[in-house]
């Protein structure tokens, strides 16, 4: 119950004016997000790249705004030049979700969209590094596939992320599977109906685990998602069965999640890569985090109850 009325936070403009004013935010927002601008973001990079991946993440979401998409796009630019100016960019790409770099416009949004991620992979084949697609709730997964599919043509390093939790996502992995495909696969963290999402957790847990063995199976490069240590585990049970070394895939956590969890992966051999957001559109992407941490969504609407 928490869970869902913690998603459909994550879209309401009173929460988000709400929260956004609430004395207790910055503090849980810091465990989550590095910094509101790049001048924050870039020493945390770089100190994570000493024994760990990083993906970046200018966070925004539902542009619907072609001057905002824009300054998203150019955000985004500045950021890769800056990644390969402090030596880091061979250590970390970008995650981008399509809806910040206009997807959802009114007019034309998939085409803009699909132009603004060309420049995006453009400024990363020009530092060095990668662009991974992020994936949002399963409305856009049938446009986001399509502007990978265009933009596999010309970088076909770009990256899909799928979600386990979707009944379809087994189906997807098997179509991605192929040589050179980068996958990330996570569990899936917006609040999805029945019809298209297993809602149970064990559900959802197996579904992973089914999506994972075909990318592991498959010719591209699986990147496990996940905090959980028996899925952790498995990652790497299903790797070994396959035939993978420990170049042929990796393990990715969030930004202040299981820290310590992170540093023995890598300090196991293994590629462990942070998933680092960073800037002043944080509400969305702090509710979600929010909705899958108990403890700290308890916390949270505790202290907002009971402000001044």
């Amino acid at each position: 119950m928490l869970r869902t009325t913690l998603l459909a936070a994550a879209r309401s403009r009173a929460c988000r004016t709400l929260v956004e004013r609430a004395p207790v935010t910055r503090g849980l927002v810091s465990k989550y997000v590095a910094g509101s601008g790049l001048e924050r973001a870039l020493p945390v990079v770089e100190q994570l790249t000493a024994d760990r991946l990083v993906t970046l993440d200018h966070l925004g979401e539902d542009t619907t705004d072609t001057s905002r998409a824009r300054d998203t796009v150019e955000a985004y630019t500045r950021l890769l030049a800056e990644l390969d100016a402090a030596g880091v960019a061979g250590r970390a790409e970008v995650s981008v979700k399509l809806s910040a770099v206009g997807q959802f416009l009114p007019q034309d949004g998939e085409k803009i969209a699909l132009d603004n991620a060309r420049r995006i992979c453009d400024a990363a084949a020009r530092a060095g590094t990668t662009v991974t697609l992020d994936m949002e709730d399963h409305t856009t997964v049938d446009s986001t596939l399509s502007i990978l599919r265009e933009l596999r043509v010309d970088f076909p390093w770009a990256g899909a992320v799928l979600q386990a939790y979707l009944r379809r996502t087994e189906g997807d992995c098997r179509d991605l599977a192929g040589a050179g495909s980068r996958v990330r696969l996570c569990k899936g963290a917006y609040d999805e109906p029945a019809s298209v999402a297993y809602r149970d957790k064990g559900e959802v847990d197996r579904s992973y685990v089914r999506c994972l063995r075909v990318l592991m199976e498959g010719e591209g490069y699986p990147m496990a998602a996940s905090h959980d240590p028996r899925l952790v585990s498995i990652a790497g049970v299903l790797a070994d069965s396959s035939g993978r070394g420990p170049d042929d895939y990796e393990h990715q956590m969030l930004y202040g999640i299981r820290e310590n969890e992170q540093r023995r992966i890598a300090a196991d051999g293994r590629r462990m890569r942070v998933y680092v957001p960073y800037g002043d559109q944080w509400y969305g992407y702090f509710m979600r985090r929010l909705a899958e941490r108990p403890a700290n969504a308890a916390f949270f609407a505790r202290s907002l109850l009971t402000r001044g």
